[in-house]
């Protein structure tokens, strides 16, 4: 089993920045794949980004490349997305999801996860 919990969420400028955190318990961190999706009302859940069980891979959505960091922090077992020029399009529920495929390869999909978090609100606003 996995836990996660994410923070960091809420009320941001377009063109500004933030700073998800999601920490993870239950299982030892070299052991999972953490990844980050979004699902803004009315629209499928989409993949943000994710990071592979070593933080030596990442893989990011072609819709943040460019504006999104994902970061392995193995000491706090904590992964950090970090986005900055933030668009109205970018507001959705972020949850944060781990995956214990032993593989290179980074899933895009929700299916290869099997353990998700909460949620957290972001909404960027004009």
């Amino acid at each position: 089993q996995v836990q996660l919990v994410e923070s960091g969420g809420g009320l941001v400028q377009a063109g500004g920045s933030l700073r998800l955190s999601c920490a993870a318990s239950g299982r030892a961190f070299n052991e999972i794949i953490i990844g980050w999706f979004r699902q803004a009302p009315g629209k499928e859940r989409e993949f943000v980004a994710a990071i592979h069980r070593t933080g030596q891979s990442t893989a990011e959505a072609d819709s943040v490349k460019g504006r999104a960091t994902i970061i392995k922090d193995m000491g706090n077992k904590a992964v950090y997305l970090e986005m900055h020029s933030l668009k109205l399009e970018d507001s959705a529920v972020y949850y944060c999801a781990a995956s214990t495929l032993w593989s290179f390869l980074l899933p895009r999909k929700s299916d290869g996860y099997e353990y998700w978090g909460q949620g957290t609100q972001v909404t960027v606003s004009s």
